[in-house]
C-alpha cells in the first residue's frame, strides 16, 4: 500500500483508541509476537509516512507487532494526560519539549539507560540530546530538530520595496522594517508577537537571560517582561503590527494568523510548520532568521521539535527502545520520514536525506542549514507549569493590546501568577 492509500486509511482511524491483548502479568502478545502500542500527533501526510515507516520495522523485526495511532496535537495531549492519570500510557510516545517535565517527574517516562546500549545516540548533537534530560536522567530522545523564523509573504515583501531580513539583524531593525511595511503596504508588517511566550523567549536570549534557571525558577522579572510588552504595544498602536481584534483570533493553526488571513504580511513560527502556509500563500513564502539582540546576541536556537519517550511500566521496554532507535536511526526510515517532524538530529541521516528533499522539507533544510553554526544552545526542557503559563502569557497581553492593563501591570500579574504555577 503506498503512503497516499495508507494515509486515506490511517486518517479513518484517528484518535483511535489501541489496545493489545492483556495477560494476566501485564504483557501485551499476539499470536507469540510482541506487541508495542506507539501513538503520535500530527496531519495524515505524517500519519502515512510513520505508518510506513512502522511497517518497514515490522518487516525487519518479525517478532514485534507494532499498534499505532494518532490524533491532533489538542486531542492528542489531552488523551495522553488521560491515559497517563490511569497508568495506560502507550509504550513508545511522541512528546513535546512541555511534556517531558510533567512525565518524568511524574514517573510515566522510563529512563534511558535503563536499556543501555539498545539506542543509539553517538550521532546525536550533545545539546540537543540534552534538552530531553530532568535531573540528570534521559527521560526522551528528540527525534527532529526545528527553529523559530520570521516567515513572510515572498512577492508582497518584494514588492513593498523594504530591505529583507538578513542574518544578524536586530530587534530595533525588525521593528523598522514593519513600520516601513506598514506604510508602504498599508496593512501591519507582522503578526504582533507581544502574545507570544517563544517570540518573548528569543527576545530574552538575546538580552543574556533565559525563560526559566536550571532549578525550574522564573529567569526574567516584571522588568524584563514589561519592556517586551512595552516594545511591542507600542508597534501595535503604531499600526505596524496586527490590532488586537486580529491577534486575539490566533489558535495554532496557520490559517487564522494575520499572515494566513492576509491581514499582515509576515508572521514568527517555527519552520516545519509554515509549510501549511503555502495552501493560503499559493506566490510562496520565505523563511528569515529570528532578530538578535541590540549587540549581536543570538536568541534563536535549534529545539528538538518533538521527542520520543518509552512509558515506565512499558510491557516490552527493550523491544520499545529497539523501535526509537529504528525510528531515529534507520537510513531507509529516514528516507521514507523526510522532514515532517523537521530535520532529523541524527547528523549522518540528515545528510544522507539532503540530496532527496523536495518542495518545503528542502526550504527547511536550507534555512537549517544557512543558521547553523550561529546559534545559541538550546535551554533544557521547561518545568511543567510551562504548558500552563502559555495561555496565561497569552491572556495577560491580552489585557494589554485591549488597553485595560498597562503593560507594567500585566507584567507584575503574570509573574505573580507564574511563581504561584511553578510552585504547585
Amino acid at each position: 500500500m503506498s503512503w497516499r492509500s495508507r494515509a486515506a486509511a490511517t486518517a479513518l482511524a484517528l484518535c483511535a483508541v489501541l489496545a493489545g491483548c492483556s495477560e494476566g502479568d501485564g504483557s501485551s502478545s499476539v499470536g507469540g509476537k510482541v506487541v508495542l502500542r506507539y501513538t503520535w500527533w500530527g496531519n495524515p501526510d505524517r500519519a502515512a509516512r510513520t505508518q510506513e515507516a512502522v511497517d518497514l520495522f515490522e518487516k525487519k523485526n518479525p517478532g514485534i507487532e507494532v499498534q499505532t495511532s494518532f490524533s491532533g496535537y489538542d486531542a492528542y495531549k489531552q488523551k495522553l494526560a488521560t491515559q497517563a492519570a490511569g497508568g495506560d500510557a502507550p509504550d513508545v510516545m511522541q512528546l513535546d519539549y512541555r511534556m517531558i517535565d510533567q512525565y518524568a517527574s511524574g514517573g510515566v517516562l522510563m529512563d534511558f539507560a535503563k536499556q543501555q546500549g539498545a539506542l543509539d545516540t553517538g550521532e546525536f548533537d550533545k545539546g540537543l540530546l540534552a534538552t530531553g534530560k530532568v535531573d540528570g536522567k534521559q527521560y526522551a530522545i528528540p527525534q527532529a530538530r526545528g527553529t523559530e523564523t520570521v516567515v513572510y509573504d515572498t512577492e508582497q515583501w518584494k514588492a513593498s520595496g523594504v530591505e529583507p531580513p538578513r542574518q544578524g539583524w536586530t530587534w530595533s531593525e525588525w521593528a523598522d522594517a514593519m513600520r516601513a511595511l506598514a506604510e508602504k503596504t498599508g496593512k501591519p508588517g507582522a503578526t504582533d508577537p507581544g502574545q507570544s511566550e517563544d517570540a518573548f523567549e528569543i527576545w530574552l536570549r538575546g538580552q543574556g537571560k533565559a525563560l526559566y534557571t536550571k532549578d525550574r525558577k522564573l529567569g526574567f522579572t516584571a522588568d524584563d517582561l514589561a519592556r517586551w510588552w512595552t516594545f511591542t504595544d507600542k508597534l501595535r498602536r503604531e499600526g505596524a503590527v496586527s490590532s488586537a481584534e486580529q491577534t486575539t483570533q490566533i489558535d495554532g493553526t496557520v490559517e487564522n494568523t494575520p499572515l494566513g488571513r492576509g491581514t499582515a504580511l509576515s508572521d514568527t513560527n517555527w519552520d516545519a510548520p509554515s509549510s501549511g502556509y503555502l495552501a493560503i500563500i499559493p506566490s510562496g513564502v520565505t523563511l528569515a532568521p529570528m532578530p538578535a539582540g541590540e549587540d549581536g546576541t543570538p536568541g534563536q536556537y535549534f529545539k528538538p521539535s518533538m521527542f520520543m519517550g518509552v512509558a515506565a511500566d512499558a510491557s516490552h521496554p527493550k523491544e520499545s527502545v529497539r523501535l526509537v532507535d529504528f525510528m531515529l536511526n534507520d537510513a531507509e526510515a529516514a528516507k521514507i520520514l523526510g522532514a515532517t517532524r523537521g530535520i532529523p538530529v541524527n547528523e549522518t541521516l540528515r545528510d544522507a536525506i539532503a540530496p532527496e528533499l523536495k518542495d518545503f522539507d528542502k526550504t527547511v533544510y536550507d534555512f537549517q542549514a544557512s543558521v547553523e553554526g550561529k546559534l545559541n544552545a538550546p535551554p533544557q526542557a521547561p518545568p511543567s507549569g510551562d504548558s500552563a503559563l502559555q495561555t496565561t502569557f497569552q491572556r495577560d497581553y491580552d489585557q494589554v493590546s485591549y488597553e485595560r492593563m498597562s503593560p507594567r501591570e500585566a507584567a507584575e500579574n503574570y509573574i505573580t501568577e507564574a511563581k504561584a504555577e511553578l510552585r504547585s
